[in-house]
């Protein structure tokens, strides 16, 4: 009845700026009256959302979700994405707002858009819609987060993961373990299967290039918060003893300043925990047997007067030998037998030798911190300095609970430590497993590239007899991520480009 007035208000648009802000109102206030003009309303509002003039843009771009009915809802989704590469910033918050409100009018319909774009898209899209899900999804109620849009992100998310650059995948980590429907045993092991395929365990490991040394932490690191009693390990336990380890010493790194040594041996530290059953136990135990002797040194040889024949000290290496002590002890329960029985007696003897020489040096450190630590409470303890003896103190100790334990006779492997850099907890830790399996899977904050990194310190112990390099201690001072990645890791194939409105 009125359709040539609507078509005069869609004319608007090529009017001056008054006929537009009229346009802009007037268009999607009588939309849902003129259906068979719906096209040409939804490009008459996308003009006005590219007008030169901010307050019409603004208008046009706030009035977008009364379009979203039915089947316009998805492209109306498509739409707002393309929209988030906006760099002013009230118009970027417009965007937002309407995508979260048509969010809950149609949960699946919206996703499409965000993922059609995140697939084909523009990068500067790709990266702002990704961003938007990472940040955004946790916000929405569970009525708008059901089941099945759940298993719709995931199906999608599998898509995008064929190839994604190294930030990519850490944020689409932190999508899929906020979801309720993967905070269970059976969502844990997907995302481990996941992770497990990214990280591309049945490739040759080579250490000397940084990429591929790169790819292999950034993955274990979004493992490892995944992992419990129900979620084993095993796979990455394995692929570190049979491929990491032997080559420790020629790894390298795209990130300076890295530590990629110990690096490498807190994460395995961390999996070794969660190991299951695994097929090569006692040839991976005896890998790791073999790098933790490299750094439980014989004592120098003494000259009849009872000083050192000109050989040096040697360093002893704590934070090295806390994580290859603990993976040792906690893989050793699974073969309780390993020392006495796989090993001949002459090698046994050789260790227990390296062992008590490194417990001598250990006794002296763990004295000194002590007596430098005592009476030290609240904010004393706070400087850089004692925080750093602090850590050393709970690395000191730890070493020595677990040396204790391989002096028995025979050799033990019940005492439990917690890592030095790992936060004490209160509950029991199998308790606490148990609840998380249920409940959430948060994972680790990502490290900040900053400064932060280079910020290592590393503990020189009062000189004496057992002067000692301890490392560093900070787990959170992680490399962040390089551009540029090779299969997959940034190196993404030709999408289409361009507006696909």
């Amino acid at each position: 009845q009125h359709k040539d007035a609507y078509q005069a208000i869609l004319d608007g648009v090529k009017g001056g700026t008054k006929e537009k802000r009229l346009a802009a109102q007037f268009i999607p206030k009588f939309f849902k009256h003129f259906p068979e003009l719906a096209d040409s309303a939804i490009n008459a509002q996308l003009d006005l959302c590219e007008d030169e003039d901010v307050s019409i843009r603004r208008q046009a771009i706030k009035e977008l979700p009364q379009f979203a009915t039915g089947d316009n809802l998805p492209r109306v989704a498509d739409i707002l994405t393309q929209l988030l590469q906006s760099d002013d910033s009230a118009e970027f918050n417009l965007v937002n707002n309407a995508l979260l409100s048509i969010f809950k009018m149609d949960a699946k319909g919206t996703l499409g858009g965000l993922f059609s774009q995140i697939l084909q898209g523009e990068d500067i899209v790709r990266e702002r819609a990704i961003k938007f899900l990472s940040t955004k999804l946790k916000t929405l109620p569970e009525e708008v987060m059901t089941k099945e849009v759940e298993e719709f992100i995931l199906t999608e998310s599998k898509k995008v993961l064929e190839d994604v650059t190294g930030e990519e995948f850490v944020l689409f980590m932190k999508i899929l373990s906020g979801l309720k429907s993967l905070q269970t045993v059976s969502g844990r092991q997907q995302l481990v299967e996941l992770v497990a395929e990214q990280a591309d365990l049945e490739q040759t490991f080579n250490p000397s290039d940084p990429d591929c040394v790169d790819r292999l932490l950034q993955c274990t690191r979004q493992a490892v918060p995944l992992f419990s009693k129900n979620v084993h390990s095993t796979k990455f336990v394995t692929y570190f003893c049979e491929h990491v380890l032997p080559n420790l010493g020629s790894l390298t790194t795209p990130v300076e300043g890295l530590d990629i040594q110990l690096e490498v041996l807190k994460l395995l530290a961390e999996m070794s925990s969660f190991c299951g059953d695994m097929e090569k136990l006692e040839s991976n135990l005896k890998k790791l047997f073999d790098k933790l002797l490299e750094y439980m040194p014989l004592p120098p040889e003494e000259a009849e007067n009872g000083e050192n024949a000109g050989s040096e000290e040697p360093k002893l290496q704590f934070s090295y030998v806390e994580c290859l002590l603990y993976s040792f002890h906690q893989l050793g329960r699974k073969l309780p037998d390993f020392l006495t029985a796989k090993l001949n007696a002459e090698k046994l003897k050789d260790f227990k030798i390296r062992l008590q020489y490194f417990a001598r040096g250990l006794q002296v450190y763990i004295r000194q911190l002590r007596l430098a630590l005592q009476g030290k409470t609240g904010e004393a303890l706070k400087t850089e300095e004692n925080k750093i003896k602090v850590v050393a103190l709970k690395i000191t100790n730890n070493i020595n609970v677990l040396i204790k334990d391989l002096f028995h006779i025979p050799p033990s492997y019940k005492s439990t430590v917690t890592l030095s850099w790992k936060p004490v907890q209160k509950a029991d830790a199998s308790q606490k497993r148990a609840s998380e399996d249920t409940t959430s899977s948060s994972p680790p904050k990502k490290a900040s590239a900053g400064p932060k990194r280079d910020a290592r310190q590393i503990y020189n112990p009062p000189s004496g007899k057992y002067s000692s390099n301890l490392g560093s201690f900070s787990y959170e001072q992680r490399g962040g991520f390089r551009g540029g990645r090779g299969r997959g890791w940034g190196g993404r194939g030709n999408r289409s480009r361009g507006r696909i409105y």
